[in-house]
C-alpha cells in the first residue's frame, strides 16, 4: 500500500508533530509512505506561542517531509494536491484539529474526490474549544471532502455525527507517546528540578490556555495542606498575568514551581518523574495527549469529567475523576487519590498501555 501523510512534521514542533511522527514510523515498517508538511503552518501573527519550530534542545524525530503547503496561499493548495497525485497513493492521511486548516486541507482533499485514493482524517477535534464565527461552515467543508474518519473519543465521535450523520468512522484509543526518553528515579528528577523530596507534587503540564482550568487548580491549593505543591510546566498562550496574580493573592509563591516555557522533549521525563499526580482540571476537552504522556511514565491522572477524558481513565482504574473544574472539587479529588491504594492505580495503567499502542493504531487504520 502507498500512503501519503499530509500534516505537521519536522521542522514544526508540538504534540501534533509528535503524534504524526510516531504514526509515520509505525506505518513505514510495512508500507510505502511519504510525508508532506507546511511551508507556513500558522502566520506568526496568529500563533500565540514563542515559536512553531523545533529548537536545538528538542529531541525531534526528523521525518523527511516535503515542505509544500502554505495554509494562506491557495495556489500552494493546488500545488500540494498535484504533487501528492503524482505520487499516486492508495491512502491520503491528515490530522484535523481546528477550523483554520479546513480551507487548505479541504481543498487538497477535494482534488482527490474522483480518485482511487482513500481520504482519511484523524480528528483531534471537530468543534473547537474556542469557537468563532464561521467555524461550522469551514468544518463542514473539510468533512465533506473526506472518505473515512478516525476518532479517539466519544465527544469527537458525537460532534462528527452531528455535522456529518453518514460519516464512515472507527474509534480507536489515543496511543501513548513514546518519544520522551526513559523513566528516571523520582529522587533524581526532583533533585534536577530543585523540588523537595518529602512534598506531594502535583503536575500541570502542556500549553496554558483558558479552557484548561489552571486558575481553579491554583486556587485548589488553598484547600490542601502545605505539603502539597504544584509544578506548572508549559508555554503560555496569551498572558500569564492572571495566574501570577492568583498565586500572589493567595500567598502560594512558596508552593508553586513555575516552568512556564515550552518544555523540550528531552526534559519531559524530569517533570513527569518528579510528580506524584498529573492534574487535568479542564473546563472543556475532547481527549488529551497529556494523559498518554502521563501513562507512559506510569503517572496516575486526576481529570474533570469533560469531553472524553473519562474514557482514558475510569474503565482502567488508572486515576481519579471529578465532576467539574472547581477548586474545592479538585482539592477533594487530590486528597482522595493520596488516600487510596496508589500502587494499585499504577498497576492499572498497564492495562491501558496494552491497548493503546502505535502498532495497534496503525493496523486498525490500514484494515479500515
Amino acid at each position: 500500500m502507498k500512503i501519503a501523510y499530509l500534516s505537521t512534521f519536522y521542522p514544526f514542533r508540538g504534540g501534533i508533530a509528535q503524534f504524526n511522527a510516531s504514526l509515520f514510523r509505525e506505518l513505514e515498517k510495512s508500507e510505502e509512505i511519504k510525508a508532506y508538511t507546511f511551508t507556513t503552518q500558522y502566520p506568526n501573527l496568529l500563533f500565540p506561542g514563542s515559536t512553531q519550530f523545533v529548537q536545538n534542545d528538542d529531541n525531534a524525530d526528523k521525518i523527511d517531509a516535503k515542505r509544500i503547503l502554505n495554509t494562506i496561499n491557495p495556489f500552494s493548495w493546488l500545488l500540494t494536491g498535484n504533487s501528492i497525485a503524482d505520487y499516486a497513493p492508495d491512502m491520503l492521511i491528515t490530522k484535523f484539529w481546528m477550523p483554520f486548516f479546513a480551507p487548505s486541507l479541504g481543498t487538497v482533499y477535494k482534488l482527490f474526490k474522483k480518485n482511487h485514493t482513500k481520504r482519511v482524517a484523524i480528528l483531534d477535534n471537530v468543534i473547537p474549544h474556542e469557537k468563532r464565527l464561521g467555524d461550522i461552515q469551514l468544518i463542514r467543508y473539510f468533512l465533506g471532502n473526506c472518505d473515512n474518519f478516525i476518532v479517539m473519543s466519544d465527544t469527537v465521535k458525537y460532534d462528527l455525527l452531528k455535522l456529518k450523520p453518514d460519516a464512515n468512522y472507527i474509534q480507536l484509543p489515543h496511543p501513548l507517546y513514546d518519544n520522551f526518553g526513559n523513566k528516571i528515579d523520582k529522587k533524581e528528577a526532583r533533585s534536577k528540578l530543585g523540588i523537595e523530596q518529602s512534598k506531594k507534587i502535583l503536575l500541570f503540564f502542556g500549553f496554558i490556555r483558558k479552557y484548561k482550568g489552571l486558575d481553579n487548580l491554583i486556587e485548589a491549593l488553598n484547600y490542601l495542606e502545605d505539603d502539597y505543591e504544584l509544578m506548572i510546566c508549559g508555554e503560555v498562550y496569551g498572558s500569564f498575568d492572571e495566574y501570577s496574580d492568583l498565586i500572589n493573592q493567595n500567598h502560594l509563591n512558596g508552593r508553586v514551581h513555575l516552568f512556564n516555557q515550552y518544555i523540550a522533549d528531552n526534559q519531559v521525563s524530569d517533570y513527569f518523574c518528579a510528580a506524584d499526580l498529573c492534574v487535568l482540571p479542564y473546563k472543556s476537552a475532547t481527549q488529551s495527549g497529556i494523559v498518554g504522556i502521563s501513562y507512559y511514565f506510569d503517572l496516575p491522572v486526576l481529570a474533570t469529567n469533560t469531553g472524553s477524558l473519562r474514557e482514558m481513565i475510569e474503565p482502567f482504574g488508572a486515576g481519579i475523576m471529578i465532576d467539574k473544574s472547581e477548586p474545592m472539587l479538585i482539592a477533594e479529588g487530590i486528597k482522595r487519590y493520596f488516600g487510596s491504594d496508589t500502587n494499585h492505580i499504577k498497576e492499572n495503567i498497564k492495562s491501558y498501555k496494552n491497548v493503546a499502542s502505535w502498532k495497534n493504531f496503525a493496523e486498525q487504520i490500514k484494515n479500515f
